[in-house]
């Protein structure tokens, strides 16, 4: 009998998250039914959670506010930090709709919810002098552009003999008399590697 596949580090988590907002809608008063949740009562369990975390986040009147390397503790309160807040609600987003909400009124995704983590993103950023913006990516018409600027500026390699792959196309198409290299121009030049080739 085969062994039961056991759940990711994600669904795990995702479970016991969902099990703890579960509890709170229970012990809401009064309590709460899913079909009732609200954008406003998920803010209501962020800040429930936020009292539990570990991340020191610094007051403005504190000697260490911006330092993310304070040299010396100091006695200001211990939060959740972004990252972790907005990892939980991307959770409960999810086990939400695989509860069975629906996903136009999912209380998760709620304007007033991003803005909440971006709030707290923006404060715990200058708290702790930790920037949270990474890289801006890329376009695709950018990147394109790039690879396209690359193959201009590097010199293509002429070929000075016909690889096999050429030379089986060229007996291939002999065979319906259009030889596709032997009826090719004196000066036509053929450039790359393999089967990609290019006429110039």
């Amino acid at each position: 009998m085969p062994e039961p596949v056991r759940p990711s580090r994600y669904e795990s988590q995702k479970r016991r998250d969902w099990r703890a907002f579960s509890e709170y809608l229970v012990n809401h008063r009064p309590p709460l039914s899913l079909s009732r949740c609200s954008g406003a009562h998920v803010l209501e369990f962020l800040h429930h959670v936020d009292r539990s975390g570990k991340t020191r986040v610094h007051v403005a009147t504190c000697a260490f506010f911006g330092c993310p390397n304070p040299p010396t503790p100091c006695s200001c309160p211990l939060r959740q930090a972004w990252g972790s807040l907005d990892s939980l609600v991307g959770r409960l987003r999810a086990a939400y709709e695989e509860s069975g909400g629906p996903r136009e009124s999912n209380p998760f995704a709620t304007r007033a919810v991003r803005l909440y983590l971006r709030g707290i993103r923006d404060a715990q950023a200058r708290a702790r002098g930790i920037s949270y913006k990474g890289k801006k990516k890329k376009s695709k018409k950018a990147k394109v552009g790039m690879e396209l600027e690359e193959i201009t500026e590097r010199p293509p390699q002429l070929m000075q003999e016909e690889t096999q792959e050429m030379r089986a196309f060229q007996a291939f198409s002999g065979n319906f008399g259009m030889g596709l290299f032997g009826q090719m121009p004196s000066d036509t030049v053929f450039y790359g590697v393999g089967i990609g080739t290019y006429r110039l």
